[in-house]
C-alpha cells in the first residue's frame, strides 16, 4: 500500500510532514503542534514517530506537546542530539531506519546547519530535505560554507529525477523571484511561478528533475556564463549564486 503524504503548514511559512502507512503515521518535523494534532485528529490517525531535519526551534519546538499527547517516538542525529530534543533512536548519515515501515536512508546535508540531515525513502520515491534543498531555493548559510552546502546538494541531486522533494518552508515567492532574476529565459521556470501564483499548484512537494530545471542552485553549469564565471568550478558557482541570494 502506497504512503499517503501530507502537508502540514504551521508557523508563518513552515511545512511539517505527515506520512501514514503500513499502519503507522509519521511527523518529520515539528514546527507547531496545533495543526499538526488538528490534521491527525481529522484523518483519525495516531502519531509514532517524529522525525527532525535540524536543531532549529521553528523545526522542534512543539516536540514536547506532540510527545506528551501522542507518545512518539523522536528520531534525529546522533551527531547533533546535544541541540535537539531527547531522541528514542540516533540515527547516523548513511545509516537506515524504519518510517512508517519503510526504509529510510539518512542523508548528511550540512550547511544550513553543521548536523543537518535529509531523510530519503527510496521505495516511495521521497526526500525530506528542510533547509538544505528548498523548493527553487536552498537554505541560508548559517553554519556551514558555500563549498559544505555545494557538496550536500550535490548528494540530493544524485537521487532519482522521480524523487519528490519535501522541503521544509514555503519561500516560492522569494525563492522565484530570484530565480528570476538570474535565469530571465527559463520558461520551465516561469511556467511553474505562474502555476504557484495561480494556486494551481503548491510550493512543496516538487520533484528533483522540477528543481533540476526551475532551481538555480542546481542549474549552476547552466548559469556559469550569464554569471560572468565560464570556466569555474561549480562550487564557485553556487557560491556566487548564495551571495547573490543574500544581497536579493
Amino acid at each position: 500500500m502506497p504512503l499517503e503524504l501530507v502537508p502540514v503548514r504551521c508557523l508563518t511559512d513552515n511545512y511539517a510532514w505527515l506520512v501514514h502507512g503500513n499502519g503507522r503515521t509519521a511527523l518529520v518535523d515539528a514546527p507547531e503542534a496545533a495543526p499538526i494534532l488538528a490534521e491527525l485528529a481529522a484523518r483519525g490517525w495516531s502519531l509514532d514517530q517524529i522525525a527532525l531535519t535540524h536543531h532549529h526551534a521553528d523545526h522542534i519546538q512543539a516536540v514536547p506537546e506532540l510527545v506528551a499527547q501522542t507518545g512518539a517516538a523522536v528520531i534525529g542525529n546522533a551527531r547533533d542530539a546535544a541541540r535537539l530534543p531527547p531522541l528514542d533512536q540516533a540515527v547516523r548519515p548513511g545509516e537506515r531506519f524504519a518510517l512508517c515501515g519503510e526504509a529510510a536512508e539518512v542523508i548528511d546535508v550540512p550547511g544550513h546547519t553543521i548536523g543537518h540531515v535529509a531523510f530519503h525513502l527510496p521505495g516511495p520515491a521521497m526526500v525530506f530535505t528542510a533547509d538544505s534543498l528548498m523548493a527553487l531555493g536552498c537554505g541560508r548559510l548559517f553554519e556551514g560554507n558555500a563549498e559544505t552546502m555545494w557538496a550536500s546538494l550535490s548528494r540530493l541531486n544524485a537521487l532519482p529525477a522521480e524523487t519528490l522533494v519535501c522541503s521544509g518552508h514555503d519561500y516560492c515567492r522569494g525563492n522565484g523571484a530570484f530565480a528570476l532574476s538570474v535565469d530571465p529565459g527559463n520558461a520551465a521556470l516561469r511556467e511553474r511561478l505562474a502555476e504557484t501564483a495561480a494556486g494551481t499548484r503548491p510550493c512543496a512537494p516538487s520533484t528533483l528533475a522540477e528543481e533540476r530545471a526551475t532551481n538555480p542552485f542546481l542549474r549552476v553549469a547552466e548559469l556559469a556564463d550569464s554569471l560572468g564565471l565560464a570556466g569555474a568550478s561549480e562550487a564557485a558557482v553556487f557560491a556566487e549564486l548564495r551571495a547573490r541570494k543574500d544581497r536579493f
